[in-house]
């Protein structure tokens, strides 16, 4: 757990506000306007006022009184060195469907922490429980009118919930968000499904529950539960197959036209990986309603493939010669090769490659690309024709940093397919400008 009891200056924006007060890394921030900035809550909601005056200790003890004039919710450009400005807040919950309960043992401490913290969810679009939310929490919350709030659901069955997260207390955490609700803060949710437990009726009830939270509760995304060969003395969950999921496409599509009928939304969403693992196509652009939910997996493959298409309807095509290779996760390579294939009618002497990775590391069931491993890709890439370059998508990376979840750098990678890797941004036109070399 990570603590700081003073919010030290780690970073200034160039051509911030900050900059130009020449505040510098290693300061120290007292307080706003007089008060003490408890956290990232505190700090977002005091500065967002025309005119205010900071309190700053530098390295050799001197205090600086600043007053500042700028525009509303104007930005200072200060990064502290602990992003919360205060402790990060454990899970209190035991979830059956828990991943990081899944990991295999030796790998680094900071991914075994379990994080539900509520200003996570603001900050970096994580989904909370609700049940390490106080009281406090909440009022401050609806005060400063913070949202959207992205909330793991699972299901609206109070007694079930509680079973899921294995926490008294999970079924009691639902009122929250009818307090959210009357406050008229923007919510997003989240349904991790497990097979015999939350599917089916429950899962009907959960959406015809959670739709009278409508249009506060702008959107609510239901994902498979990720099942690792690593689960020794845990809940025995068992994995869907592909007629699992056309019944649950099949529920989802037909709340998407009820609610769209009524409400002009389509309010809740499949993940991608029910599509793939049905072998249907994935919901049309309209469906997905601006996007809601992309960094949970929903709507990320016809994104991309509209991206593509797009991007290749302003360009002509060319004869240019190059050879490239794309390493992926087992469930969507064949939907890769798909789209390389619409790259090459306009680019014919481009040879793209693309490699489905299996997952020996967490097992084969897991089949995305965001939890494949660099010693996955070492050992099934070493002995294959990769070209000119490599490309890996940064989903793979740990938090943008060019290091796999099992530590191996892009770098070691590199050295030892003997290949230079590009690590490609997840959007169409990054992939096609990767593959043409254009980037």
């Amino acid at each position: 757990m990570i603590k700081s009891k003073e919010h030290i200056i780690h970073q200034i924006e160039p051509g911030s506000i900050a900059e130009e007060l020449e505040l510098e890394p290693g300061d120290v921030l007292v307080s706003v306007n007089g008060q003490d900035v408890q956290d990232i809550f505190d700090y977002h909601y005091l500065i967002n006022e025309e005119y205010m005056e900071l309190l700053i200790r530098k390295p050799d003890g001197e205090e600086w009184e600043l007053e500042i004039e700028k525009e509303y919710e104007d930005d200072l450009g200060i990064v502290f060195e602990n992003g919360l400005m205060d402790e990060y807040r454990s899970c209190r919950n035991k979830c059956i469907f828990c991943f990081i309960d899944q990991l295999p043992k030796g790998m680094r401490d900071t991914l075994y922490f379990k994080d539900d913290d509520s200003r996570l969810s603001f900050l970096q679009g994580n989904y909370v429980t609700l049940t390490n939310m106080s009281d406090e929490d909440v009022e401050r919350i609806i005060r400063y009118h913070l949202s959207p709030i992205n909330i793991s659901f699972h299901t609206m069955n109070p007694k079930l919930r509680c079973k899921m997260l294995n926490n008294r207390f999970a079924g009691d955490a639902l009122k929250k968000v009818e307090q959210f609700y009357e406050a008229g803060i923007t919510m997003n949710g989240q349904i991790v499904l497990c097979k015999g437990i939350n599917d089916g009726k429950e899962l009907e009830y959960s959406l015809e529950e959670l739709a009278k939270y409508l249009p506060h509760l702008q959107s609510v995304s239901v994902v498979p539960v990720g099942l690792s060969d690593h689960r020794e003395g845990l809940y025995p969950l068992e994995p869907f197959n592909k007629e699992d999921a056309c019944k649950v496409l099949e529920l989802i599509h037909t709340w998407q036209k009820r609610l769209y009928a009524k409400y002009g939304t389509h309010f809740v969403h499949a993940g991608d990986e029910w599509y793939l693992m049905a072998e249907q196509e994935v919901a049309g652009e309209e469906s997905y309603d601006g996007y809601l939910q992309l960094e949970n997996g929903v709507g990320m493959v016809r994104l991309l493939h509209e991206e593509i298409g797009r991007e290749l309807g302003f360009r002509a095509g060319d004869e240019r010669k190059r050879k490239v290779s794309i390493a992926t996760g087992a469930l969507a390579a064949p939907l890769l090769k798909e789209e390389t294939e619409r790259i090459r009618k306009k680019y014919p002497n481009v040879e793209i490659q693309v490699y489905p990775i299996l997952n020996d590391f967490f097992g084969r069931r897991i089949t995305v690309a965001g939890l494949l491993t660099g010693q996955d890709l070492e050992r099934q890439l070493e002995n294959q024709e990769l070209g000119e370059v490599l490309l890996l998508t940064e989903h793979m990376m740990k938090n943008g940093e060019r290091i796999f979840l099992d530590d191996m750098t892009v770098e070691e990678l590199s050295g030892s397919l003997q290949v230079p890797i590009i690590i490609v941004e997840s959007d169409g036109k990054a992939l096609l400008e990767a593959v043409l070399g254009d980037s």
